[in-house]
């Protein structure tokens, strides 16, 4: 798998899993309702690679109103999504109380995408701070690699850190030190950090 990197820009071609697939049509929806979005977390680990399992994709969205919402509603049950745990005014009490809506096509449960308000700096530091990524071709928006690195760190479960050493392995010549320096102690994970990313 070869990518090519531009000015914060990523691009690449791979065989697409389930989750690949899902990521890619979940987004081409949120770009033609034009809401801005984000994905963060596992996902990024499993979109450059990393081979294991997961349920969700997690996002973030900017704030957006009822009727924003509505618009994005009817394209996403166009494209055979659906709401798997509320209808369009629940999604939207769970959107405001920064709870996350999940959205799953055919009538399945699982996977699912995970959608949430931005909440707190870091959010909004993400949604202004994606990264484009062209996978075969198609746009998806993802979190600052430093940043999920770290927050993975802070969350430190044995998959979480495997997350992070992933990452920081296949970018580690493309990476900002500063960035990553900074967010490591921002979540004060400098012990994990210096066991797991920099040994």
């Amino acid at each position: 798998m070869e990518i090519e990197f531009g000015s914060n820009e990523i691009k690449f071609d791979k065989e697409l899993n389930y989750l690949d697939k899902l990521a890619i049509d979940f987004c081409k929806i949120l770009n033609k309702a034009r809401i801005k979005y984000v994905i963060i977390s596992g996902y990024e680990a499993i979109l450059f690679g990393r081979n294991r399992a997961s349920e969700d994709i997690d996002m973030f969205i900017e704030h957006i109103s009822r009727e924003k919402l509505q618009e994005f509603w009817a394209l996403m049950q166009k494209e055979g999504f659906w709401c798997v745990n509320a209808e369009l005014d629940g999604a939207f009490t769970l959107l405001e109380d920064f709870s996350a809506p999940r959205f799953a096509r055919d009538k399945e449960a699982y996977p699912n995408m995970e959608v949430k308000f931005a909440k707190d700096d870091l959010d909004f530091y993400s949604l202004g701070n994606r990264i484009k990524v062209m996978l075969n071709g198609a746009e998806i928006h993802i979190g600052p690699l430093e940043l999920n690195i770290a927050f993975k760190l802070k969350l430190g479960t044995d998959k979480d850190i495997e997350d992070a050493r992933f990452l920081y392995k296949l970018f580690e010549e493309k990476l900002s030190k500063e960035k990553l320096l900074s967010f490591v102690g921002l979540l004060k994970v400098e012990d994990k950090a210096r066991e797991y990313i920099w040994k």
